[in-house]
């Protein structure tokens, strides 16, 4: 096992999600195969430590693992493969990204003239893959080793997510990161419509609204949406409600029908023939799980 698994492993003592001592950084361990499957990913970064996980984003297939990190510039829902075996279980250290952090590191590269000069000419996908380095598995161990300590996550944590940032944003892939924290781009226009769809996904939810929020057109925001996010807004909403009503069946024990109300559908028996389609399971047989 190398350095940064190893560190991984005394971080995630349990399956599934770790909190750990830093407030948006956490450990995800697996230690068994889970077949492709949908799932909504957060906007953050996703770095293995050992095993690997394959991403299904509508036709693009994308491996991220010891080798090659995956950020995500915007929240996406996602269909996912996990890589594990309780001998050699999967290990990923998650780091929301933090707007206000991001903003200032732009900032001072801006000043050292480090802005890449074709960012409205690039794609602006809502992720990327990011190689790892020798510099970046440097971060990322310092980072695990200071989340080994309440005090040193405490005195130092946000200066060395501060530090990862900067290493992402020094890769070859990261114009996507920067056009997030740039406010006019295609990608920061779309992030702020998908904020919006995250809060009122229970409630209607039309494209124009949408596009007015960011101050386009229907048709330049349903193509810029599609580039970003690699859906149309209706699918996008289609796909976050459904992944929110999982978590409600999951954690909060609802019933469909309260559930399939929260989460913005007028017919339960609409409701349940789409999550079936989406998650291969009715509501009911998922609720009893």
């Amino acid at each position: 096992m190398n350095e940064i698994a190893k560190l991984m492993a005394q971080l995630a003592p349990k399956e599934g999600v770790n909190d750990t001592y830093l407030s948006g950084v956490r450990v995800f361990r697996g230690s068994q195969y889970a077949s492709r499957g949908p799932l909504c990913y957060s906007q953050g970064v996703l770095i293995v430590g050992q095993g690997k996980k394959r991403v299904y984003i509508e036709d693009q297939t994308f491996d991220y693992d010891r080798q090659h990190s995956l950020v995500m510039t915007v929240p996406l829902p996602v269909e996912c493969e996990t890589f594990a075996s309780i001998e050699e279980p999967v290990l990923v250290l998650m780091v929301d990204i933090n707007l206000v952090q991001l903003n200032y590191i732009v900032r001072l590269m801006d000043e050292h003239h480090q802005i890449p000069k074709d960012l409205n000419e690039s794609r602006q996908s809502g992720f990327f893959i990011a190689d790892s380095t020798e510099d970046m598995d440097c971060s990322v161990i310092r980072l695990l080793q200071a989340l080994q300590s309440p005090l040193e996550a405490q005195v130092m944590g946000e200066a060395l997510v501060l530090e990862l940032l900067y290493r992402l944003l020094d890769s070859p892939n990261a114009a996507p990161l920067y056009a997030l924290s740039l406010s006019h781009t295609r990608l920061s226009r779309v992030e702020k419509a998908l904020s919006y769809i995250h809060k009122h996904y229970g409630e209607s939810v039309e494209v124009d609204t949408l596009a007015g929020l960011v101050n386009m057109s229907p048709s330049a925001f349903h193509r810029c949406f599609k580039e970003v996010t690699s859906s149309t807004p209706i699918q996008y909403v289609k796909k976050i409600r459904l992944n929110k009503a999982r978590e409600l069946l999951q954690l909060q024990k609802m019933k469909v029908k309260e559930v399939s109300i929260q989460v913005g559908y007028e017919s339960t028996a609409q409701f349940s023939r789409e999550f079936k389609r989406y998650f291969e399971q009715s509501p009911g047989e998922f609720a009893r799980l």
